[in-house]
């Protein structure tokens, strides 16, 4: 069984994306490298919390730090360092659904579920 997080605001017919739990904490371990300090807490603890959260657990995020992240993840996606075209395409696809959840003035939902 797969653990993933569901975000609003992506890029399916649905309005959602999916992501791997274990993706997004690899995810994190890049931002480590790829942001400044004094910035990516918020993101690497968004990141890596969700590996550790039950299922049916849900989080909200603020329009205004949802347009933080989409700028952090979209930095992220370019990086030349970030090698995993996977994980370039998961941390591009978050970055456009934040943008998104930002432009509209909404909150950025992100849901943990599971597959068979």
């Amino acid at each position: 069984m797969s653990t993933f997080v569901t975000t609003s605001h992506g890029a399916d017919f649905f309005g959602e994306d999916r992501h791997l739990t274990k993706s997004l904490a690899s995810l994190a371990d890049y931002a480590r490298g790829c942001l400044a300090a004094d910035e990516r807490d918020q993101l690497v603890q968004l990141l890596t919390a969700q590996e550790m959260a039950e299922v049916g657990t849900e989080q909200s995020i603020p329009a205004a730090v949802a347009g933080r992240l989409a700028d952090q993840l979209g930095r992220i996606a370019r990086n030349h360092y970030l090698r995993s075209k996977r994980l370039a395409e998961a941390a591009a696809l978050l970055a456009a659904a934040a943008g998104r959840a930002a432009a509209d003035g909404e909150p950025w939902q992100w849901r943990i579920e599971t597959s068979p």
